[in-house]
């Protein structure tokens, strides 16, 4: 694996929060397999700090963050709490089972949060963080602790607040632009002021946890580095609340690759940072757009003659960063109808999988099934179809065939034929507004499961003519967001698939709470 640090730079600690403040984005939310299957991905990754929930925000929050803390190993696992007992309480409650423990303690200083939200005055603010500190180091030595939104608070007295927390045995001090609003010269400025004007600066990490709202949240955290911050706090694919944070993997390729400039680097595993982020999009549905900068489709394409014609006598003259560093393959055309085993579990190994045999097998029966309706298996269905089974849930509901006949102005009627278990059904349906809604009432109608169609999004796995559809859907049911996926190289079984999918979801998780139930 390359690592982004050397012995002649100073090393930045990162801390991922996507567990956290990335599952605060709009429909992110996941369960608890997908956030452990996470948690160890950013083990492999090399994070140094997971902030794995916020133990108190509900009870599925707090069993994550138990969990985590019990089974996840290589890594900080952090819990956030505001400056309460009960918080910080239950917080270390979740987090007592960690190998290396942290709460984290936030509480609001700005002017505004003062008078609106909190109605304290300066005094309160400082005798609440002080009290909130002391708290959590009763139970663990690891406290971080957050002036939320800091860089709207009067620089004065910020460096109170800070100056309090480290007396009362914080060790790490971060810095949050909670709302996006801080430029980077701004904010490089606020990081100064802080190493030198607060005495007791030195005896803490100062971090900072940028906030995209301005589209600086990378250029905010970079400004801070540059300043002096040792954490940055941080997402994979820059998720979070409303227009998201600090994406990890920009934060740690701009360091790796101008490192001449900032002479810091991290312990990042980077040639993982496309197959987690690849994970996460997966786990989130979240999708990542093709022009994302590291881990987009189209970071490393070269389309216009003068580019590509220079990358091909020197490729420096327009790609700053090698696409292998990142995870992605030099050679994406790989593999073939007449391709084994082996070939097959390499290429899923090189694309960041370790396959157990029976995942193999399964991936390898999909894939000679794939390789029948496509001449040529790209990089792209390779990683599709081992994401399918990674993420795979028990189909209760699986799809035998479809027929529909449809056209302009005509209502598109679908046969549709299930599976449940040994037993087959089907139903014919004349109605929708076309083929794909066609097929959802008809899914609906055998089911049973009436839901609320929410997002719908199709994109190709890869190029051609002949590539596979991934559709991703997001339903509603009884209030709740459930998520499915299918991948096909005909759109119409893709959308089934993903429905079906949704709905093997939610019947998994009635299933569980009625088996809990029953305890």
């Amino acid at each position: 694996m390359t690592a982004t640090t050397t012995s002649l730079t100073r090393q930045i600690v990162i801390f991922d929060t996507t567990l956290r403040d990335g599952e605060q984005s709009p429909g992110a939310s996941m369960n608890m397999a997908e956030k452990m299957e996470i948690a160890q991905a950013l083990v492999e990754l090399g994070v140094d700090v997971i902030e794995a929930g916020f133990p108190i925000a509900s009870q599925g929050d707090f069993e994550a963050v138990r969990e985590v803390a019990r089974n996840v190993r290589g890594a900080v696992i952090c819990g956030l709490a505001r400056s309460r007992d009960a918080d910080i309480d239950r917080a270390w409650e979740a987090l007592q089972y960690a190998e290396r423990p942290r709460i984290h303690v936030f509480l609001a200083t700005s002017a505004i949060h003062r008078e609106h939200k909190l109605r304290m005055d300066k005094e309160d603010i400082i005798r609440h963080a002080v009290a909130g500190v002391k708290r959590a180091k009763g139970y663990c030595e690891n406290i971080e602790f957050s002036p939320e939104d800091a860089s709207r608070t009067e620089i004065d007295f910020l460096c109170q607040v800070v100056e309090a927390a480290i007396d009362a045995g914080v060790t790490t001090v971060n810095i949050p632009d909670t709302v996006g609003y801080a430029t980077p010269k701004h904010f490089n400025l606020v990081i100064q002021t802080l190493r030198n004007r607060v005495p007791n600066i030195d005896k803490a990490v100062i971090s900072v946890h940028c906030h995209n709202d301005l589209g600086l949240a990378v250029a905010n955290s970079l400004a801070a580095v540059e300043a002096g911050a040792g954490q940055v706090e941080c997402t994979i694919n820059g998720i979070g609340e409303r227009a998201g944070n600090c994406s990890l993997e920009e934060i740690v390729m701009a360091l790796r690759t101008r490192h001449d400039f900032y002479n810091a680097g991290t312990k990042i595993a980077t040639r993982r940072l496309v197959p987690i982020s690849r994970l996460v999009a997966n786990v989130t549905g979240i999708q990542v757009q093709r022009n994302k900068a590291i881990v987009g489709q189209n970071a490393f394409a070269h389309e216009a003659g003068i580019h590509q014609d220079g990358f091909l006598k020197e490729r420096t003259t327009y790609e700053i960063m090698h696409p292998e560093d990142v995870g992605f393959s030099r050679t994406d055309l790989v593999l073939g109808k007449h391709s084994g085993r082996a070939a097959l579990a390499d290429r899923a190994k090189t694309l960041g999988y370790n396959l157990s045999g029976e995942q193999l097998d399964t991936v390898f029966a999909a894939f000679k099934e794939l390789a029948d309706k496509k001449k040529e298996i790209y990089d792209g269905d390779i990683a599709s179809l081992v994401e399918q089974q990674i993420h795979a849930i028990e189909e209760q509901w699986r799809l035998d065939s479809y027929k529909v006949v449809c056209g302009t102005g005509q209502v598109p009627e679908v046969v549709l034929r299930l599976k449940r278990g040994d037993q087959k059904f089907t139903t014919t349906v004349a109605s929708g507004d076309g083929p794909i809604d066609a097929v959802f009432l008809a899914i609906e109608q055998l089911t049973g499961m009436a839901v609320e169609c929410r997002d719908f999004m199709v994109h190709s796995v890869t190029l051609g003519k002949d590539a596979q559809g991934e559709v991703m859907v997001q339903v509603e049911h009884a209030g709740q967001i459930y998520r499915g996926r299918g991948v096909s190289t005909d759109s119409v079984e893709a959308s089934a698939k993903a429905f079906l999918n949704a709905v093997n979801r939610i019947l998994a998780v009635a299933g569980r709470k009625k088996a809990e139930a029953a305890k």
